[in-house]
């Protein structure tokens, strides 16, 4: 089996934080956040898989602490496991005064990503295993395995709440 490193699937982005891009409370807006995060973790996905996807689910956002105006925001984002079409991958987002250069963890993230057949129809590719190599990469990739059992539990029980939702217009 092929096998990658946590590191070859690292994609970073910076952005600074402008008027365009906050609440009432001069604070990040968080569907910006979201938008930076998505387009950050595509990266680690494809470079990982090589191949084409989607982000099928968001697992978890812990937002820890707001990104003020005029500090900067920075996506960490890399591979932290794989099944057989389907890849993990953790975010941390931290935060920096640009004035004085202090630092903070502002948010955390999981996101799932799942692999799709090519353009052509051609079916998906295996998957390289990960291979952790810090400190901090082992002891997140060591929770993988757990977080993917909760992963398939919810799905299972969004099945039945999905199967209970109504298509009908609500004015009608």
């Amino acid at each position: 089996m092929m096998s990658k490193t946590c590191r070859a699937t690292y994609a970073i982005q910076t952005h600074n934080i402008l008027p365009s891009n906050i609440n009432y409370h001069k604070t990040l807006y968080g569907g910006q956040l979201l938008n930076w995060l998505d387009n950050c973790a595509s990266i680690s996905f494809r470079r990982f898989s090589r191949q084409n996807g989607v982000t099928a689910s968001v697992d978890t956002v812990n937002f820890l602490k707001p990104l003020p105006l005029a500090h900067s925001v920075c996506f960490h984002t890399m591979v932290t496991g794989a099944s057989t079409r389907s890849v993990e991958v953790f975010a941390k987002i931290l935060c920096e005064n640009l004035d004085t250069g202090d630092r903070f963890l502002a948010a955390t993230a999981f996101l799932t990503f799942v692999v799709i057949d090519a353009v052509d129809g051609t079916p998906p590719q295996p998957l390289a295993e990960i291979v952790p190599e810090t400190d901090e990469e082992k002891y997140i990739c060591a929770g993988y395995a757990k977080r993917k059992q909760a992963r398939m539990a919810a799905r299972e029980a969004n099945k039945d709440f999905n199967d209970n939702i109504s298509l009908d217009l609500p004015w009608s």
